[in-house]
């Protein structure tokens, strides 16, 4: 089928030129990764320990490592982002106690034969198999946490959660425990966190929307770029779990797969958390997932995407557009000359991610400007703000916070407010249930009396359609493997130092798991 020419004449290719085109150049245009870069991501162990914790005794350690667990075992409030246990095989018990170090083979940009590791190239011109090249089948996968359909799944997905190394990072004499961990806090937290989901209609959204994106994304690549792609969900804590996408891309014979992770900012405890699991199963199973049988490209993060930007904005703008002339007058004061107001908030990380080298906290930054850019200015009558939600545990995480945020927002005499969930492409928890209810009401608390929250994407048009250009624009460029995007944003890099002096647990980036206790009991005082 040839390509709409009328609405984008920079793919005039047909679907199976633009395929092979794409596969031919990304080995014209790859170069190997360096030495050390790979020597770095071969020891980069889930566990891997500083020096400073290989010098602690043992005794020392587990006391502090107990006390911690006991700890967020006893956190009263907390409300979580749940899903129920994996049937798979790689997220049960026996697998994480015995998780191995995740070999580097499984970029495409290695030879993946059964001999030693080896940077050379090979020696075909096509990253799709070469009895396919003029049969190309594209598939297109994306990632995205999961949610609870029902109460009953609440308590396994904290356990698939915590399970997850990249959110509790044990020491590695620890590491065995890590189920033991994750299956003592699941149970204490489940009750919360059903009444969370409770006060949303009793389940996440979230599945419900990512195949809503998938199908219309699916459409708009057919209908604009000619291209018929087949579309696979594979979430990381619950079901459609991502061993499952990759059974049905299997059995599909997809030979020349996109991966999208519905995270527009990289941060290494989302996008490189599943992209982990990837790069686990792709390197375990060679034979199936290696550049013989299917060729993948991974689009890492696209924060900065026109489209995406442009969408965010519109909807920001209908908000603002809301707000009627009693409630701009009633925003004026002596105190305060802007009416309107904006306030981007982020899903938190801890610090210690971002002197590990994650990139999220920049590209969160770079984000709100290229939005901003596309606001009406503070002469024009709108300030933006930036903040971070989400936080849990008593270690330092990105600031300002939130709930910090609001109240002074208040005090300044703001009184009409948007608040924009950025991190987020779909409702869920804490669209719903953290911003909805706690911050909306802690808001009015502090003064500011009208109140407008800003859609999740989901299924914009402006949206979606940038969802099928940045499919099209992967197909066209030079690709990156799965090793390759973990390699680029330090996925493996965390030091453990600063988890077993602080007693960290490093929830960042995951969904309704970052929640701020101080807040949940404020929110029950509020309530009697």
């Amino acid at each position: 089928t040839a390509v709409n020419h009328s609405s984008h004449s920079q793919y005039p290719h047909k679907h199976q030129q633009l395929i092979r085109s794409w596969s031919s150049r990304q080995n014209q245009q790859r170069q190997a990764l360096p030495n050390e870069q790979l020597t770095t991501l071969k020891s980069s162990s889930p566990f891997r320990t500083s020096n400073h914790l290989q010098h602690q005794s043992l005794p020392t350690m587990i006391s502090r490592w107990s006390s911690f667990i006991s700890s967020l075992i006893l956190i009263e409030g907390s409300r979580h982002y749940a899903c129920g246990f994996s049937p798979q095989p790689s997220a049960g018990i026996s697998s994480i106690i015995s998780r191995p170090t995740t070999q580097v083979e499984v970029s495409t940009a290695l030879n993946l034969d059964d001999g030693p590791l080896s940077t050379a190239p090979r020696s075909s011109s096509s990253g799709v198999p070469a009895a396919d090249r003029n049969d190309p089948k594209v598939g297109v996968l994306l990632l995205n946490l999961g949610g609870p359909e029902t109460g009953e799944d609440v308590e396994g997905f904290l356990y698939n959660l915590f399970a997850d190394p990249d959110i509790i990072r044990l020491p590695s004499l620890l590491a065995p425990l890590q189920s033991l961990v994750a299956l003592l806090i699941s149970k204490r937290r489940a009750p919360k966190s059903r009444e969370a989901y409770n006060s949303i209609g009793g389940g996440s959204p979230i599945l419900e929307y990512t195949r809503a994106q998938a199908d219309l994304m699916k459409k708009s690549l057919k209908d604009r770029y000619g291209i018929d792609a087949r579309t696979y969900i594979g979430m990381r804590y619950w079901y459609p779990f991502t061993e499952e996408a990759l059974d049905k891309i299997r059995e599909d014979e997809i030979n020349a797969l996109v991966i999208l992770p519905l995270y527009p900012q990289f941060s290494i405890s989302t996008s490189g958390s599943s992209l982990r699991v990837l790069q686990e199963e792709f390197a375990k199973k060679i034979e199936l997932y290696g550049p013989k049988k299917m060729f993948h490209t991974v689009i890492p993060s696209w924060y900065d995407r026109p489209g995406y930007v442009k969408s965010v904005a519109n909807l920001i703008r209908g908000e603002l557009d809301s707000f009627t002339p009693e409630e701009i007058e009633d925003g004026i004061s002596d105190e305060q000359p802007i009416p309107k107001h904006v306030l981007f908030s982020a899903h938190g990380v801890p610090a210690s991610y971002i002197e590990a080298g994650d990139p999220y906290k920049a590209q969160i930054e770079d984000c709100v400007e290229k939005i901003k850019a596309l606001l009406p200015k503070e002469e024009e009558g709108v300030k933006v703000h930036l903040s971070f939600q989400s936080r849990v545990g008593p270690v330092e995480w990105l600031r300002p916070y939130t709930d910090d945020v609001l109240p002074s927002l208040g005090e300044q005499g703001v009184k009409n407010l948007v608040v924009v969930p950025i991190s987020f492409v779909s409702e869920h928890i804490e669209t719903l249930e953290e911003i909805d209810i706690e911050y909306r009401e802690l808001a009015l608390e502090s003064g500011i009396t009208n109140w407008r929250r800003s859609p999740a994407l989901n299924t914009d048009a402006t949206f979606i359609d940038d969802m099928a250009d940045m499919v099209a624009d992967a197909l066209n460029e030079p690709s990156q493997s799965v090793t390759e995007a973990c390699v680029a944003n330090n996925v493996g890099n965390l030091e453990l130092e600063s988890v077993s002096n602080q007693m960290e647990i490093s929830s960042a980036g995951i969904g309704g798991v970052g929640y701020d206790d101080d807040l949940a009991g404020r929110a029950r005082m509020r309530k009697g």
